[in-house]
């Protein structure tokens, strides 16, 4: 009898406290899509009823027509987007190479003097904040005449990442050194090796690289800011100035509109590759550090 009652308050205590994390978990995730739900409903509305007192959640009539202005010849959206694009996938794909290789050269060469040193700096590099670079960098990109141009993009992406040659150092330690000796034995150079063998079962974090990659890019708007004109610049640039009227004046739900275009290839991406983004970071841990 009594084994059954603690069995009951077990699965009672259980049960209470399965309910607690659900309901924490739920608020949560309800604070946390408000500003999403708010931003949809809202892009959807007149601007007369956006600026309206007291505020009215949802539209009298959803205006389908703010997304059919976002795409307006006059705002040139899809010049902009192409421009978002070229710098999120050629820098994103340069910087996962040469830091797929990095890590791979940390991971893989133990007899090189002074790696242990190097990798020391890599990490240090990681807690130095990016606005400090800011400005030396623009004084460099500057004076070598690469404002307004793509190159500097360029140029950071063969200079790689500091947080994923971290990620693919840590990974490739989990690769058994037996892989990596009957390779050797069948005439592969490291080269081939890390081309051929480590990289095409490094998935989950390619994966992971290139979803944070590529969203770091895309969404950066004060880099493209003051590195570029007006017509080489990106849809972050763009839409942050916002949209206006042939009078000048500031459409707000057209320009919450076109938030909601700009989101969607990152949602996209994320779903599709949240499998992977969990996966690589669990693969990718401190093992070897």
């Amino acid at each position: 009898m009594m084994a059954v009652q603690k069995k009951r308050s077990f699965g009672l205590r259980k049960a209470i406290q399965l309910a607690f994390s659900y309901g924490i978990l739920t608020l949560v995730a309800f604070l946390i899509s408000v500003p999403v739900i708010w931003l949809l409903v809202t892009s959807l509305k007149l601007d007369v009823e956006y600026n309206v007192w007291p505020i009215k959640f949802f539209p009298k009539e959803a205006q389908w027509r703010n997304y059919a202005e976002v795409f307006a010849p006059r705002h040139h959206i899809l010049r902009y987007a192409r421009n978002s694009l070229v710098l999120a996938l050629g820098s994103t794909i340069l910087t996962i190479i040469t830091s797929s290789m990095g890590g791979f050269a940390f991971s893989r060469f133990q007899d090189v003097t002074g790696r242990d040193e190097l990798f020391s700096i890599v990490v240090a590099l990681l807690i130095v904040p990016a606005m400090v670079t800011v400005i030396p960098q623009f004084i460099v990109f500057s004076r070598l005449r690469l404002t307004n141009t793509y190159w500097p993009w360029a140029l950071w992406g063969l200079g790689g990442s500091a947080y994923y040659i971290f990620m693919f150092r840590q990974f490739f330690l989990s690769f058994p050194k037996e892989l990596e000796d009957a390779a050797e034995v069948d005439g592969c150079n490291p080269l081939r090796i890390y081309w051929q063998i480590f990289l095409p079962n490094a998935k989950p974090v390619l994966a992971t690289a290139f979803i944070m990659g590529f969203g770091g890019v895309w969404g950066d708007w004060f880099t493209p800011l003051i590195y570029l004109t007006t017509e080489n610049t990106t849809l972050a640039v763009k839409i942050a100035s916002a949209y206006v009227n042939p009078q000048g004046y500031k459409i707000v739900t057209v320009t919450l509109a076109a938030c909601v275009v700009y989101m969607l290839p990152l949602v996209i991406m994320f779903f599709l590759g949240q499998k992977y983004i969990l996966k690589g970071m669990l693969t990718s841990g401190l093992k070897g550090v």
